[in-house]
């Protein structure tokens, strides 16, 4: 599910409340595998960049990912 959502915002350079809410659902779940967290860091770093938009305006916070 997460590399669906992060291809449809690359796909698109958008990313919806909904997609998001839906990222965060799965993170929260824990049911993550290391694929998934190199999507999501990919998907972090578009946003980042400004590759991305956001339909939310609040930074972005994913406490359950670490990154390195």
């Amino acid at each position: 599910m997460i590399s669906a959502l992060v291809r449809s915002a690359f796909e698109t350079g958008y990313l919806s409340v909904e997609s998001e809410g839906l990222l965060r659902q799965v993170i929260d779940s824990k049911s993550c595998r290391s694929s998934d967290l190199v999507a999501l860091r990919q998907l972090y770093d578009a946003v980042q960049a400004g590759h991305i938009r956001r339909e939310a305006h609040q930074s972005i916070q994913m406490p359950m990912v670490q990154f390195k």
